[in-house]
């Protein structure tokens, strides 16, 4: 079973910074990527950040230029650096990891696992 536990989350004034961190335990699967996503009560869960195994890398819109995601395949930790916070990046962040489920004729890759979040306050 995957265990995804993250860290680094807390209360930033805007324009601040901070690092998110999820260690992966437990037997990891066969993936595609790994990625943070955001949600806000109410709202639906938003995919913020993902890394491919080939080190790609996609962003939402509203993030690019200020987030970073990186990963450690050795130490099985995925990092999110977040600078030049702003309100509406007030969130609970969750890391997740997909499954690349093989079929005749492709592949798709589906979020399985997910940590448990780490909420992040940004004030003015």
């Amino acid at each position: 079973q995957v265990r995804l536990v993250e860290s680094g989350g807390g209360s930033v004034q805007a324009g601040g910074s901070l690092r998110l961190s999820c260690v992966a335990s437990g037997y990891i699967r066969n993936r595609c990527s790994m990625g943070w996503f955001r949600q806000t009560p109410g709202k639906k869960r938003e995919e913020v950040a993902r890394i491919f195994r080939d080190g790609s890398t996609n962003y939402a819109d509203s993030v690019k230029g200020r987030f970073t995601i990186s990963q450690d395949n050795a130490k099985n930790t995925l990092d999110l650096e977040m600078r030049d916070l702003q309100l509406e990046d007030t969130a609970m962040y969750y890391c997740a990891g997909d499954l690349k489920v093989v079929y005749f004729g492709g592949f798709r890759c589906e979020w399985t696992d997910w940590g448990q979040g780490t909420q992040v306050i940004v004030s003015s």
